[in-house]
């Protein structure tokens, strides 16, 4: 605890900033979406800077390190100066690279308005997947997933299979938390089982060139393929107790 008062209070800030992100990136469970995550760590930089605003000593000793760096230092040699440059002109030029590319008009079309996630039909709702979670099954619903999914969805599980960029909207993406980690397991075997064409109302216009797999693939196997979803993507289905 005295090592931890004797640090600079800069690499104090650094350190909350690193634990907020760990909690809520890692330690959270379900995942949450990266947009939830970028506001818990915005509000922690405002909360952090709030603080330090509170005392003029501590501000004082906030900035100190980077007044120094903005300045140089005493007999600094020709390498750091040349370091603090390059640094000094790399960060606005990738700041304003980053803006420029979020701001570029877009010569795609504009996102049509439709529910993301609409509710499954009430034969779908509250199923459990019937399967033992055996290592047997896991790998058994891997090799469907290779067989059927891969070419969109990936073999990573990251929807970029070899024929993601021919389709919009893109595949899931389920190594982000933002999907199936957000869902129950009875969700992901409707629209398994019914694809794109099996859309409620609410859900169109939809594009999803996703098939109707119940006609091609067995119901214990597309629970296989559910189970390894999970397992592969290191998340947990959604419940509600």
């Amino acid at each position: 605890m005295n090592a931890l008062k004797r640090l600079p209070i800069i690499v104090k800030t650094v350190i909350i900033l690193l634990a907020v992100y760990i909690v809520v990136r890692h330690v959270i469970r379900p995942p949450l979406p990266s947009s939830l995550v970028s506001l818990y760590m915005g509000l922690t930089v405002v909360t952090v800077w709030m603080y330090l605003s509170l005392y003029d000593d501590k501000m004082e000793e906030f900035m100190a390190p980077i007044k120094a760096f903005l300045r140089g230092w005493r007999n600094e040699n020709v390498g750091v100066t040349a370091a603090r440059i390059v640094i000094l002109v790399a960060v606005p030029l990738y700041v304003g690279a980053s803006v420029y590319a979020r701001l570029i008009p877009s010569d795609q079309p504009p996102i049509e308005q439709r529910v993301i996630h609409p509710a499954p039909p009430t034969e779908f709702v509250g199923l459990s997947n019937p399967i033992p979670h055996t290592p047997e099954n896991v790998t058994a619903g891997k090799g469907l997933f290779v067989a059927y999914c891969s070419p969109c969805h990936g073999i990573k599980l990251d929807g970029k299979g070899p024929q993601y960029k021919g389709f919009n909207p893109p595949p899931a993406n389920f190594d982000d938390p933002g999907t199936i980690s957000q869902l129950q397991e009875s969700y992901l075997f409707w629209r398994i089982s019914k694809g794109g064409v099996g859309l409620p109302i609410e859900g169109q216009p939809w594009k999803s060139a996703m098939p109707r797999w119940e006609t091609r693939i067995s119901p214990d196997n597309i629970w296989k393929i559910i189970m390894f979803e999970y397992e592969g993507s290191g998340s947990k289905p959604r419940t509600w107790e």
